[in-house]
This record gives structure tokens, sequence and C-alpha cells, in this order.
């Protein structure tokens, strides 16, 4: 039998593992407080209570080790409420955003994607380049002592004898770029002072790449992956011309240095939204795979393994509304989608974004046992 390790990286490389990794897709806080009305006991991994439902024994792993690495800023801004009032909280959030969002919801979950949480923003740190450099560039040491652990090389010792996949997420640039100045004004800064987003740009390049190199050379990952969600419905948020100019640099640079490190890792990028104008690009710089592939935005991986081949790997793929009407409706979308892409290989499927409360515990389940069959697992 292959190690998990071993058969993340053969089925995403079109090798020919002994079963395809199943991974349904994974809930949010809403999505889990629904199930727990559905049959999901509220006193237990959801994960491990849905194996055991099905019959699937889970593949034991070594004790999994977290490298400790941080990539994000420090010292992040105070966050803190500036205004409570019509239902919202108005917060300067820790990347130094003015953020607004509904009381519905603790104002921490602007922190991170804890649910379906829809926010509103008023304001960014980066406008100008006077901005920049007082407010941003100095949070962003990447020999601050704070971004790895006192134990670091012991970790990565523990890690080189791993039977588990080592994955890293960051910030691509068009992410982090837009986190500091905003969409509309980073776009604006494209047009009006192109040198400065260049240079921004370089900055979080090289930024990234003194931070992944102690990693890259004590315990090569098997899996990183840039987070960029550079889509529309309909197109993608800048044109190519920008992209090869201001974006594609940081990701060939990246590649090239975790590909030195390690051949067999696999570099992925998400980004929602249609993606259709962004794959070639992608190819282009030496992208393996990409997710989460939105079917309502337009996606179709069926239809891009078709033009595409294997050039580029998927993960998601599977439309969750189709997951949420259940039954008969369920079985076609994984029947669609799923054996026509495990002919070829490279895919692992999966719920196409976060799984949302309208899909129901049951319906997961039956989701999942379907998915375990045609995976291999049952």
């Amino acid at each position: 039998m292959l190690t998990e390790r071993e058969r993340y990286l053969q089925t995403l490389f079109f090798e020919n593992p002994d079963k395809i990794p199943l991974s349904p897709g994974g809930p949010r806080e809403s999505t889990l407080e629904a199930w727990h009305q559905q049959g999901l006991p509220a006193d237990v991994r959801w994960y491990d209570y849905l194996m055991s439902l099905l019959g699937i024994e889970r593949q034991p792993t070594q004790p999994r080790v977290d490298p400790g690495v941080s990539f994000i800023m420090i010292p992040t801004f105070e966050e803190k409420v500036l205004e409570h009032r019509d239902g919202h909280y108005i917060v300067q959030d820790w990347m130094g955003a003015i953020t607004e969002i509904s009381d519905e919801f603790d104002y921490t979950y602007i922190r991170a994607a804890k649910d379906f949480v829809t926010r509103k923003w008023h304001a960014f740190p980066v406008k100008t380049r006077a901005d920049w450099e007082e407010k941003i560039k100095w949070r962003y040491d990447p020999r601050d002592p704070a971004r790895f652990p006192a134990d670091f090389e012991a970790r990565c010792a523990a890690l080189r004898e791993r039977d588990y996949v080592l994955s890293f997420v960051f910030s691509g640039p068009f992410w982090q770029l837009r986190e500091w100045c905003g969409f509309e004004g980073l776009c604006f800064l494209m047009v009006e002072q192109p040198d400065f987003v260049e240079e921004m740009a370089e900055f979080w390049t090289a930024f990234v790449l003194e931070t992944l190199e102690p990693i890259l050379r004590l315990a090569p990952p098997d899996h990183v992956r840039f987070n960029e969600d550079m889509a529309y419905k309909l197109h993608s948020m800048i044109s190519p011309k920008m992209i090869r100019r201001f974006i594609m640099p940081g990701w060939e640079a990246w590649i090239k240095a975790i590909k030195a490190a390690n051949p067999r890792c696999v570099v992925e990028i998400d980004s929602d939204g249609y993606v259709g104008e962004l794959i070639p690009l992608w190819i282009e710089a030496g992208v393996d795979a990409c997710s989460p592939m939105e079917v309502a935005a337009g996606n179709d991986i069926v239809a891009f393994r078709q033009q595409y081949g294997r050039q580029m790997a998927y993960l998601g793929g599977i439309d969750k509304r189709a997951l949420a009407k259940g039954g008969d409706v369920m079985r076609a979308e994984l029947l669609r989608v799923v054996p026509p892409l495990l002919e070829t290989g490279g895919f692992i499927p999966g719920c196409d974004h976060g799984v949302p409360p309208d899909i129901s515990w049951p319906d997961f389940v039956e989701y999942t046992r379907l998915l375990a069959q045609l995976t291999g697992w049952l």
C-alpha cells in the first residue's frame, strides 16, 4: 500500500496510484451547525465519523509536525473596532485595512474564512509610495526570529522522515498586493505607477524566496500553493499582459527555487472565478495544478483536460449546487466529471469550494460514498 504522501504525488503527477486521495471538501462553521441538526454528532470529528459511517479505515501516518513558519506581516496592525452601528462593525483589521462586517458574526471572523461571511472594505493601508515605506515594507523582514520556531531545525529533521504530505501556502503576488492596496487601488497603480507596482511585486517575490530558503534547504515540501483569487465569473481580473509584467515573474522565481529543491513538489495555484484565461499562463509559468475549479463560474475541467491534456492537474471541480440537490442530480455530476478525468490522471475530485450549509449531512455522506467508490476506497 502506498503512503498518503506517495499516493498524493503519484495522483497529481499523472502516475499510477493504488487509489485516488479521498478529499470530498470541508465544511465551514454554518455547515457544521446544520449538520449537527441532521445527524452528525456534536462530539466527534466530522471526517473521522464520516469514514466510520462508510466503513473506510483511515490509513495511519506518522505524527504530523508543524514547521511553524509564518509568511504574514510581523508585527501585525492593532485589530480594533472603530464603530459599531446599524448592525455592523467597522474594524481596523490585522492587515491595516478598514473593513465592515455584520455583527451577526464576531468581528474576529475577518481573520480567517471560518464561515461564508460577506465583508466590505472601506480603505487599504497603501495608497502612496510613502504609505508603502512607512506602514508596510518594514513588517516583512524574512529573518525576523518570530518567523521560525526556536526548534525549527529539529522539526525539519523529523519532517524529512515523513510519510504524509508537507504543504506550504502563501499569498501570490496579485493577492498580496491587493491586500495592501485594494483591488481598485492596485488596478489604478498598474496603469498610473507601474514601476511602483513592479517594486512591490519584486519585494514580495524576494521576501517569499528568503523565507522559503531554510525550508527548501532543510525539509523540501511536497506541495506549495499560491493563493491568488484573480478571476471574476467570466474573465480574469487583470489582463494577460498585466499578469506577464507584474505577476508572472514572481511565480516563475518561486517555482524555479521550489523545483530545484524538490522536482517532485506539486505547485498549485488557487483562484476562484473563471480561470480559462489563466490556465495557459499558469502552464507557461510552470504551475502543476489548480483549484478549486468552480463550476458556477463556467469552469469545465472535462473540457479543460481535452484542451490542455496533462499540462495541468486539477483539485475540486464538482459542482456544489448539484451536491445540494442530492440524489440523481448529485450522481450525474460525479459521473460527468470524475471517471473521465481519472482515466487520464492528474485529478483529486472534491467540492468546488468550501462545503456550504445547503448541502445536507445525509447528502454529503452519500456523495462521499459514491466518491469513495469511484476513487477506489470502497
